[in-house]
């Protein structure tokens, strides 16, 4: 088939490369002059398939209130909040109730384990040399946050995760450049999950799939879809007035936060909203005082993670406000959480070393798990929705959209990760 994806993020590109590698003719369209240059530039590069987990939780909705005036919130809601964003916490709100909270959890990790086997197997089949390293350790400050990781560790059982609790002694053994002024409870290891550089992955693979026979067209936008022609697509190239018709078998639609204006002339309403979150890179000024992999302090939920010769600290949740203005608290709670687990490691802004502050925003449905595959729209399928896991999907979810594109059962149980979950 001739097969049209519009956008180029970890999804986009993912999904580009499992239906080019399955024989489809294959072409891109980003609006963007490269590709991974939204959410998939500066995450916080995390693969933990059993810490994915709905936003939408019980008790959620009282820690968002409690959040409101706290300096170092890992929560945050901002005013003003568009017509769609006050509908989307509605519906968020409603999701919170423990039976859907559970069955999406429960979708979320299938989809992510799924999804760490198949990055694997992409690594290991294509030689993907990119920033990456082994394991993760969830930092408990006090008593009272390892008795409230407890309900999550259950959890993890369940799953089968492999993790181990470890007192602050054996802690700083597997993370040797914590702080040692830095006291805390202890931490839950866990072995057999990652950190890894989504946008160097990201585009390795776009190499990979071009090297196939994909297109990649960039600085190009794309209309919404005509309901009457779902699959012409109308592509305006960098400041061209005119638009270009290009008619193919099938659209995937990846475009992040554009794809519920793409899909809406269709009749398909997806209450995406954008969920904003902030990462600090900075060269490694000591590597002894660095950290070895990745590590989450689990009371201000921020990330901490080595990416070769960097480190990145990423964390929060922001949803309202202006997208284009970065809230300072939110940047210094970053700058905190680094300095109390790892005060040496980074070359910071006063050294004139080169620190990238970045705010990107998370496409993310009110319940949590993605949708993809078809739409019910002749020829318009969609990998959309991944929110702040993305790069812990992107594998997984590529695979399963182009094994149902080609009639083929996926590998994964897709229950509830379709469409007719946002219609019922």
């Amino acid at each position: 088939m001739r097969i049209a994806i519009v956008g180029a993020g970890i999804i986009g590109v993912t999904t580009a490369y499992e239906l080019t590698a399955d024989g489809h003719e294959v072409t891109v369209y980003e609006r963007h002059g490269a590709a991974a240059l939204e959410t998939s530039f500066a995450n916080a590069g995390v693969v933990a398939p059993g810490y994915v987990t709905p936003w939408a939780a019980p008790g959620m909705s009282a820690k968002v209130l409690r959040h409101l005036f706290s300096r170092h919130s890992p929560v945050r809601v901002r005013w003003p909040l568009a017509a769609h964003e006050l509908g989307w916490m509605l519906r968020w709100r409603r999701a919170c109730e423990l039976e859907t909270y559970l069955a999406n959890r429960g979708r979320l990790q299938r989809l992510a384990f799924y999804s760490r086997q198949r990055l694997h197997r992409l690594v290991e089949d294509l030689q993907l040399d990119y920033d990456r390293a082994d394991g993760y350790m969830v930092l408990l400050r006090a008593e009272k946050d390892r008795k409230l990781v407890q309900p999550g560790l259950q959890v993890l059982r369940e799953a089968g995760v492999k993790f181990r609790e470890v007192d602050a002694d054996e802690a700083r053994k597997i993370e040797p450049a914590l702080n040692p002024d830095t006291a805390f409870a202890g931490a839950i290891h866990l072995p057999d999950d990652e950190v890894g550089n989504c946008r160097q992955f990201a585009l390795l693979l776009k190499n990979q799939t071009q090297a196939l026979g994909a297109r990649f067209e960039f600085n190009c936008s794309v209309a919404p879809l005509d309901a009457a022609q779902p699959t012409v697509l109308r592509i305006t190239h960098g400041e061209d007035a005119v638009p270009v018709t290009q008619r193919f078998d099938a659209v995937v639609v990846c475009g992040g936060m554009a794809s519920a204006q793409l899909l809406k002339p269709v009749g398909l309403k997806v209450p995406l909203a954008a969920v904003h979150g902030y990462s600090v890179s900075a060269p490694i000024r000591e590597p002894l005082n660095a950290p070895r992999s990745g590590v989450m302090d689990d009371r201000y939920k921020v990330a901490i993670s080595r990416l070769g010769h960097r480190v990145r600290v990423a964390g929060s949740a922001e949803i309202g406000g202006d997208p284009a203005v970065k809230r300072q608290a939110a940047i210094q709670t970053l700058y905190k959480v680094l300095h109390d687990w790892f005060p040496g490691a980074a070359q910071l802004a006063n050294t004139g070393a080169a620190v990238q502050e970045w705010k990107g925003a998370r496409p993310m449905l009110p319940d949590g798990p993605p949708v993809l595959g078809a739409t019910g729209v002749p020829g318009v399928w969609i990998n959309i929705g991944h929110g702040s896991s993305g790069w812990a999907l992107a594998c997984g979810s590529a695979r399963a959209v182009a094994d149902l594109m080609s009639a083929r059962a996926p590998e994964v149980d897709l229950e509830g990760l379709g469409i007719e979950r946002l219609e019922s």
